[in-house]
Formats: C-alpha cells, sequence, structure tokens
C-alpha cells in the first residue's frame, strides 16, 4: 500500500497477494515493523500514519477477501479495478460490492442470484426463453453483455458461477469509459480469487439439502517459496428445483491461478478457468393476458412442464495472463490478456395460452451460440503532483476480437397431441396440459413425456464479429483536501460485421459497419468533513448497431437493425447520458457507509421493432426511441455494532419512454423494469461461536415486452397486457464455529415458501419462477 498526497491509502497493483504491497522492499519491512506498533506508536509523532499503518497490517490474511474494510466483512473498502483509484467511500458513483461472506452466507452460488438480491437490477429473459444464460437489467436498461470477469469482457452470455469469487462489483449508471461499448445501464464486474505467497492454506465446504442438493467446494492454496505460489478453486454441484421436478442444475468447475515474483518490481499471474452448467430448465408458470376486469390470472400451481430430453449447457474455458510492473514510486503498468471459449445451447419448453379459449399448450424454445474472444489491455497509472495538485491519472488501450456463430436446433415431437389451439398460424393440433376451462388434464409424472422431440444440432444461421481498437484518458484531481475533480474520456473503434444465412433458402448476406464510439465522464467531490464526501457525476455510454451477439439481424432484442429501404449507414449508435448527485457517509473507522444518490439516465437513439407480425424489422427511421429512467437509491453496508453487520438497499425509480415509433407507447413504462426494490441482509453475533442472520428482498411489480422498449400494453382496456406480480422473499441463515478449524452453517431459502416471479418471457405468456423453499446444511473446515 502506498499513501497519495491526499493522505488516501490505495493499493498500488491489482491483487497478488493476500497482502497489499508496492512490491517494493521498503514496504516488506514497513509491514514487518507493524508487529510491533504499541512500541512504535510512543515513538512516532503523527498519530494519523500510525493509525493507517495499523490498519494495513490488521487487515489482510490471504484466505480472505483482501478489499473489504478490516472487521466489516460485509463492506468493500476499495474497488479491486486499479482505475477506481480511490476508496469507494469517495467513488463518486454508485457501485453497490456484494463480497465473499455475503455470497456465502445468504447461499447464493450463480450470479444471477446474487444479482436478483441488489436494488436497481432486475433480470430479464430473451424471445425463445433465457437466450444463452444468465441476463441482467440495470436501471431499466439491458446489461445482457457488460459483465466483466476482473475488468475484462467475459465472454458469452454463459451461466455463471460465484464458486472462485472474491467480490461482485456492480457499477450503476453509463460507465462506457471504464466498460467500453455499451454499459448504457451499469456493469457487473466479478473479482476472481488469486494466488498469494503470504501462507498456505486449505478450505473445504461441503453442503447438502433438501430436493437433493449437493455442493462441495475446495480453495487451496500453495505458497512455494516467497516468490511462487499456486492456487485451486474446484466446484462440483447438483441440486433439483425445489418442487419443480424434472427440473435440475449441475455444475463442475475448476479456477487455477499462478503467481510468480520476478522481481520486487514485476510479477506475472496467470490464471486458468473452466465452468460446466448443466440443466433442465424450468420456464415457470403461465399467465393470461389482462382484461378489461384486471389483470391476468397468474397460475401458481401450475406444475413443472420441463421435457425429459430439455437442457440449458454452458462449457466456459478462459485463460488470463496479466504482468505487475512498478518501474518507479508512484507509477505502475498492469497489462492483462484473455482467450476464451464458451459453447451454449439450449431447448426448452415454455406455455402459451389459446387465443379462443383457456386451453394452456406447450412450445419448443430453443438456439445454439459458439464464442471466441481475445483482448488485451494496457492500464499506465500514475500517481504524482503538479503546481500543488494531487492527480491519479490513468492513461489505457484495449484491443478485443469477439466472434460468435450462432444456430438453431431441429427439433420433432414424437408424442401423440391432444388438443387444438387457436393462435397466430390458425387451428393447429397442440400438445395441452389444461383443457378449455382451465382444468389440468395430464398427470404431473406424465407432463414430462409429452412432447418426446428428437433434437440434432442444426446449422449456423449468423456469424457475428467485433473487433474493437479503444484508448482512454482518466484523472483525478485533489485540488485541496476537500475538493476533488474527476474526468475521463474514451474512443471505441468498431469493426464489426455480421453474416446472416438461412438454410430453407440457401441464401447469405452480409453486412458491415465502422464507427467510433466515444463516451466519457466529469465529476465534483466535496469533503465538508473527513467522514462526508457530497459529489455530481455526468456520464455517457453507447452501443453500435448490432451490439448484441445473440440475435444476428434480428432487430428485437438487440441484433442488427437493417432494411431494404433504409441504408444500413443511418443507423445511429444508441447513445445514454445520466446525471447523479450524491453523498457517501464513512461511520466507525471506515465500518459503516450510508450512500444516497439521485440520478436519471436519458438513452436516445434507440432501436425499436414495428410491433406484432414485424418484430424483427425496422419501421422507416432506425432509431426512433428515446427513453427515461430518474430515481432516488439509498444504501446502508457495514457495522452497525460490533455484533450486528448488514447490507441494506433501496431503491424508487420511475421509467418512462419519452419518443417512440408509436405513439402508443409514449408514456409507457419499460418491460421487465420494478419500481420500487428493497433488499437487506442482516447478520448479528450472538456469541463468539454463533450467529445467525436474514435476507430480505422486495420488488414492486413489473410488466412483460423488449428490454429498453415500452412494456407491452393494451390501449383498449388501458392496462398493461402481462403482469409480473410484486413479491417479498426472505430467507435465513445461522452459523456455528465448533474451533478455528471447523464450522456448520444452515441456510432456509424461501423460508415463507411464497411463489414469486423474476421475470416475464418477451410476449407475456409464461413467467420465470423463482425457487421456493429449500433447506442446506453446509460443513467448513479451514487448515
Amino acid at each position: 500500500m502506498k499513501k497519495n498526497s491526499g493522505g488516501i491509502l490505495r493499493p498500488t497493483s491489482l491483487r497478488g497477494s493476500g497482502l497489499r504491497r508496492s512490491g517494493t522492499a521498503a514496504l516488506l519491512g514497513v509491514t514487518a515493523a507493524t508487529f510491533a506498533v504499541p512500541a512504535i506508536a510512543q515513538e512516532v509523532e503523527d498519530e494519523e500514519e500510525i493509525q493507517l499503518e495499523t490498519l494495513q497490517i490488521e487487515d489482510r490474511a490471504a484466505d480472505v477477501n483482501p478489499y473489504t474494510s478490516q472487521g466489516a466483512p460485509y463492506k468493500a473498502r476499495v474497488s479491486a479495478d486499479p482505475r477506481r483509484v480511490k476508496p469507494l467511500a469517495e467513488t463518486p458513483a454508485t457501485i453497490t460490492v456484494v463480497t465473499e461472506t455475503q455470497m456465502e452466507e445468504a447461499g447464493t452460488t450463480d450470479l444471477k442470484e446474487v444479482l436478483r438480491l441488489q436494488p436497481g437490477v432486475t433480470i430479464g429473459t430473451g424471445e425463445n426463453g433465457n437466450a444463452f444464460g444468465d441476463r441482467y437489467i440495470i436501471r431499466g436498461e439491458e446489461a445482457r453483455s457488460d459483465v466483466f470477469v476482473d475488468g475484462l469482457r467475459d465472454p458469452g452470455m454463459t451461466t455463471r458461477e460465484s464458486f472462485a469469487v472474491d467480490q461482485v462489483e456492480i457499477t450503476k449508471g453509463p460507465s462506457s469509459t471504464f466498460a467500453g461499448r455499451g454499459a448504457s445501464g451499469g456493469a457487473v464486474n466479478a473479482i476472481t480469487k488469486s494466488a498469494s505467497t503470504d501462507y498456505s492454506f486449505h478450505k473445504v465446504d461441503l453442503g447438502v439439502g433438501t430436493d437433493s442438493f449437493w455442493r462441495g467446494t475446495l480453495d487451496t492454496n500453495w505458497a512455494l517459496g516467497e516468490n511462487v505460489a499456486v492456487r485451486a478453486n474446484l466446484l462440483y454441484a447438483n441440486q433439483d428445483v425445489p418442487d419443480r421436478d424434472p427440473a435440475y442444475r449441475e455444475r463442475w468447475g475448476a479456477a487455477v491461478s499462478g503467481l510468480v515474483r520476478v522481481s520486487e518490481d514485476v510479477r506475472v499471474q496467470l490464471d486458468y478457468y473452466h465452468l460446466t452448467a448443466k440443466d433442465r430448465p424450468d420456464l415457470g408458470v403461465y399467465v393470461a393476458a389482462s382484461d378489461e376486469n384486471g389483470y391476468g390470472e397468474t397460475f401458481d400451481d401450475l406444475p413443472s412442464y420441463a421435457q425429459d430430453e430439455d437442457f440449458l449447457k454452458s462449457d466456459v474455458d478462459t485463460v488470463t495472463g496479466r504482468i505487475f510492473i512498478t518501474p518507479m514510486d508512484g507509477f505502475e503498468i498492469v497489462n492483462s490478456t484473455r482467450y476464451g471459449k464458451s459453447h451454449n445451447g439450449y431447448v426448452a419448453t415454455g406455455a402459451r395460452g389459446d387465443s379462443t379459449g383457456g386451453s394452456i399448450s406447450l412450445s419448443t424454445h430453443q438456439g445454439w451460440q459458439d464464442v471466441s474472444y481475445f483482448v488485451n489491455q494496457l492500464n499506465v497509472i500514475g500517481r504524482f503532483e503538479t503546481a500543488g495538485l494531487a492527480h491519479n491519472l490513468i492513461v489505457g488501450s484495449e484491443y478485443s476480437d469477439h466472434k460468435v456463430r450462432n444456430g438453431a436446433y431441429e427439433t420433432s415431437t414424437q408424442g401423440a397431441t391432444n388438443c387444438e389451439v387457436a393462435g397466430w398460424g390458425g387451428v393447429r393440433p397442440a400438445y395441452c396440459i389444461t383443457d378449455a376451462n382451465g382444468e389440468q388434464i395430464i398427470e404431473d409424472g406424465a407432463i414430462r413425456s409429452l412432447l418426446q422431440r428428437d433434437i440434432t444440432k442444426g446449422s449456423w444461421d449468423s456469424l457475428w464479429h467485433m473487433r474493437t481498437l479503444s484508448f482512454y484518458a482518466m484523472d483525478t484531481v485533489d485540488v485541496t483536501p476537500w475538493l476533488s475533480l474527476n474526468g475521463g474520456v474514451r474512443a471505441d473503434a468498431i469493426d464489426f460485421a455480421l453474416s446472416t444465412y438461412s438454410a430453407s433458402s440457401d441464401a447469405r448476406s452480409d453486412y458491415y459497419i465502422n464507427d467510433t464510439l466515444w463516451n466519457g465522464h466529469a465529476g465534483v467531490s466535496l469533503k465538508p468533513m473527513e467522514e462526508l464526501m457530497l459529489y455530481f457525476t455526468w456520464s455517457t455510454g453507447s452501443n453500435v448497431n448490432g451490439g448484441e451477439s445473440d440475435l444476428g439481424s434480428n432487430c428485437g432484442y438487440g441484433g442488427l437493425c437493417v432494411d431494404q429501404n433504409v441504408p444500413l449507414s443511418a443507423g445511429k449508435p444508441e447513445s445514454s447520458e445520466s446525471f447523479e448527485v450524491g453523498a457517501k457517509w464513512d461511520l466507525f473507522d471506515d465500518r459503516l457507509l450510508l450512500t444516497v444518490a439521485a440520478f436519471q439516465t436519458t438513452k436516445d437513439d434507440v432501436y425499436e421493432t414495428a410491433g406484432r407480425g414485424s418484430d424483427y424489422t425496422p419501421s422507416g427511421s432506425l432509431n426512433t426511441g428515446k427513453t427515461r429512467v430518474k430515481g432516488i437509491e439509498i444504501g446502508l453496508v457495514g457495522n452497525i455494532t460490533d455484533r450486528l453487520s448488514a447490507q441494506i438497499g433501496g431503491s424508487i425509480m420511475d421509467a418512462k419512454v419519452l419518443d417512440s415509433y408509436s405513439a402508443d407507447n409514449i408514456g409507457l413504462t419499460l418491460a421487465n423494469f420494478a419500481d420500487n426494490q428493497v433488499t437487506g441482509q442482516v447478520r448479528y453475533q450472538a456469541t463468539d461461536a454463533f450467529a445467525f442472520g436474514v435476507t430480505g428482498t422486495y420488488k414492486s411489480a413489473m410488466y412483460a415486452g423488449q428490454p429498453d422498449a415500452a412494456a407491452s400494453y393494451n390501449a383498449q382496456i388501458g392496462r398493461y397486457t402481462f403482469r409480473v406480480p410484486s413479491s417479498t422473499v426472505f430467507d435465513a441463515f445461522a452459523e456455528y464455529k465448533f474451533n478455528t478449524n471447523f464450522s456448520a452453517r444452515i441456510n432456509v431459502q424461501n423460508i415463507g415458501d411464497e411463489d414469486f416471479y423474476t421475470a416475464a418471457y418477451r410476449s407475456g405468456a409464461f413467467l420465470y419462477k423463482g425457487d421456493e423453499r429449500r433447506g442446506t446444511i453446509t460443513l467448513t473446515g479451514r487448515f
């Protein structure tokens, strides 16, 4: 660690070991000396310096998250992104951090579950179900491609696990200066566990629970001398979806990190990550369309209609190399390179209603995607003074090459049809689970074999290739101890190619776009007192036409918007602009942080689709939409008392369509957008050995439709067409430490066994169902 001229302690490198280091022998000497702090304290006159150095040594242990505050494991002190040069309490942005301790105690394992518990974030779905894994919406804006791992974009829209994660950082508001193209509503950055040369340690977690829950993880670090270390995290997990047989989830993964300290000022880190996630997905329950009598009925008791042959599978492999160089005091060079591949595919069963009656029939949703991704990112970070001003300057560049091949599965059903339904294609034979009166006509156990599909992998239908060369510069200037200015600018030069292919007509089309996206941020921070910061910030985000990789030339959901009557070059990049004013109050020796922020984000030149019957072709101008989200978000995280810890957050937001190809859309809210959200995780340390806590989440109602656009609305009856009901869900946990080596934790998720839903299918029909009650016990050994 180093102390800059403004008196702020910051890591001088990304995490390379459990201890914060500058990589110099001088700091090693300071670290050793702090073991004798009581004696030194009597000899040093600068009391503030002694407090800072004491924090430095007490705060670190190689086997815990190195970014949290001492004695407050729920509260992250700093971001792991070296471009966030200030502690989080002094960073002029809303950044929610979920630490490893929080995830473990809450029992959340998939990143989707971690984000579902955060205010301002909702879970989305894709046409044809959940298109290729996890999908997120931040402050009303699409964020499915804005997921990063250790500051580098994560290749592919895959299932993401937490077994090798130290903390998850959720930046809210446009942040393209840091993230690059996209990030119109925010970005998610997962920070992985790294090898440490401090000492060897080993941790084993073994979990068992209801609904055939099994989960085992191993976290082992080997310090092979002072300069070499290897760390491995291993996972195997298998579970049935509670009360939704035959749906299940299975995971196995490995993350290996190696560290070599070449010299005092140079270290090299090499990481490998693999995850296989195999699910039989449950697409939830059926919801009827609204009518003049109210919002449509949600069929809470509808049994799982997943078929035996259904699957959702992701295979992810990435290799990441990093070089950390400290050429001189106050300067650091970080170069990161990643190559990754993922293979994703799904065939899932959905529900739909008969347009003339009450029958619920089954539908097929499918697709596959192969991804390869290369990126190299260079950051040069300098901390220096000029003319009495303290600078934290970052200059960087990034080159990425992202290739995606999308295709479809060929499916045929061998099971006997049992009804006829009317729909967009007219009256046709179908597979029904209820009759026209809504009565179930098939026993639960027989539903799983109703369709009896044959599935083969079909040919590709789109080749998506995005190459980007980026340059950025940003600076935080401490004008005085109470006044800081910050700003940055980024240019992303885009070289985009898309080929589409129709096997039925043997027709191929090729499209090309070259564009440069400019984005920036600026702000001012005031500190009227040491613990309190007031700030104002402005930021932007933008994305090129076709910036989402999973839709080819389908304009719906972010695919390339093309029209034979409109030149391709007429499509402008979608752009977002945000203003935020806020306050952060750091209390109790950096152990409790209170935050409040008011914000407004406006997204312009939004790509829209022209409605049912022409869903995937633009109508007239390619950029016809404009939306606005404004709101207030509050948060509290850290230790309220020595025994009571919490992270509590809430958001009150309002979304509105300001402009659209259709005047009927103007004034409507956005799809899959919750106006009000409150979440909290509270932990009480009853004794030195026993602790317990509760997690609660409230989300107001949402409505189906295309993300980034108006929710589906029936003007004739004056109601949104398909509604996701509001929900309140509580989880509980309790932990007992037998000794320093062994402990046990009990988790009960959804303790009230509530029926709740995380998202609506784009065109309605079914709602994604949250898990029903589950109980687990986890035994932990530390050696």
